[in-house]
């Protein structure tokens, strides 16, 4: 049985056949743990469609589908989707473990910060769109001019609908690491950041707008988390430029 992939350290070097080697092995793995994972979510697809379900409404619960072949495959689809997220850590490790020899030994430590916090976020996004931002937003569509249409939700396109909305609101979340990495990259200041911040609230607000929660209150409701998401990003870039700037040698850039 051949041995797991060992991840290079920095500077050493390697042939190219051994780099495609160890590429070669990490897709495999990140296949398999895919594959794993796709027979427990299908195992238990029936309770995922059923989270998934409950933002609509109590007549709405079982969506519906139009042709013979449409609940196997939308639960294929589902159950697949669902798969790749519970094996994302495995398929990000092996990415990570390809690509970290080219990064100094500090380096890495702090892009994996980076990734813990990002991924914090993310998950915090998905909560936040799921239970916030879902269910007024199903409600007020799905009652919308009821007393024109007889109003049936298809489950392929309601599914995708949730895919959208729930990774629309989790990239929205990722607003402070956007922040944070135009500060590193010194194409922002945290100085340039405090004396606009009012355009920059006036930015996630929009952003905030956009999102799908189209009634008031879940409108609100996402634009607050994206004002503090954003002022906390703010404060984080004070604190840490000076930091940036004196592992690089480097002199702030003007206001």
């Amino acid at each position: 049985m051949a041995r797991l992939p060992r991840r290079l350290r920095h500077g050493e070097e390697a042939t190219l056949v051994e780099h495609l080697g160890e590429l070669r092995a990490r897709l495999i793995i990140a296949l398999a743990a895919i594959a794993v994972a796709f027979v427990v979510t299908y195992t238990f697809h029936g309770h995922i469609l059923h989270w998934l379900n409950r933002p609509l409404p109590d007549r709405l619960k079982k969506p519906t589908t139009f042709s013979p072949i449409e609940p196997f495959t939308t639960s294929i689809w589902v159950s697949l989707w669902a798969a790749f997220l519970l094996a994302l850590p495995v398929v990000l490790w092996q990415v990570w473990s390809f690509l970290a020899p080219a990064f100094e030994e500090h380096r890495q430590r702090s892009i994996a910060l980076v990734v813990g916090f990002a991924t914090a976020l993310g998950l915090g996004g998905i909560a936040f769109g799921y239970w916030v931002v879902l269910p007024p937003a199903m409600h007020f569509l799905t009652n919308y001019d009821s007393a024109h249409y007889n109003i049936l939700v298809r489950a392929r396109d309601y599914y995708r609908f949730v895919s959208f909305v729930l990774l629309g609101v989790a990239l929205a979340f990722e607003v402070p690491v956007f922040v944070l990495a135009l500060v590193r990259l010194r194409i922002l200041t945290a100085a340039k950041l405090r004396s606009t911040w009012r355009m920059g609230v006036f930015a996630m607000t929009v952003v905030g707008v956009l999102l799908p929660g189209v009634d008031p209150v879940s409108t609100i409701l996402s634009v607050i988390p994206l004002v503090v998401l954003y002022l906390l990003s703010i404060g984080l870039a004070t604190f840490l430029e000076p930091r940036w700037r004196s592992d690089t040698g480097t002199e702030p850039l003007p206001e």
